[in-house]
Formats: C-alpha cells, structure tokens, sequence
C-alpha cells in the first residue's frame, strides 16, 4: 500500500515541478496559482518547483517504506 501512496506523491510532485516550470496554463495550476501567489506574490513558480521536488523525495521515501 506504501509503494501506491508513493507513487501517487511523485506524480503529484512532478505535476507541480514540471506545471511551474513551463507556466502552465492548465486550469488546476492556474487555480493553486492564484492561491500561492497571495502569500509568494511573484516567487510563486520557484516555490512551486522547490515544493514538487520535494513532493517527489517524500514520496521515494513513502515508496521505498523509509517514512
């Protein structure tokens, strides 16, 4: 069961990575866009992109059972 959550952790992770990479005009990213950028204003794709590398190494380590 760890090995589904974390893989489900990494693609949510990579969405987030690879969404504020391009600047993605996708109507989900869009949305947690318009929420971060209350509080990070004009740094909100280099947070999105820290927090989805992030996402990816919790969810190896859900995957892998270390967490």
């Amino acid at each position: 069961m760890s090995l589904l959550w974390g893989i489900l952790l990494v693609l949510a992770g990579l969405f987030l990575l690879i969404c504020a990479s391009l600047r993605s005009q996708f109507v989900m990213y869009r949305l947690l866009v318009a929420r971060s950028r209350i509080l990070w204003d004009d740094h909100v794709y280099r947070f999105h992109q820290i927090a989805g590398a992030l996402v990816i190494v919790f969810g190896v380590l859900v995957a892998l059972g270390h967490v």
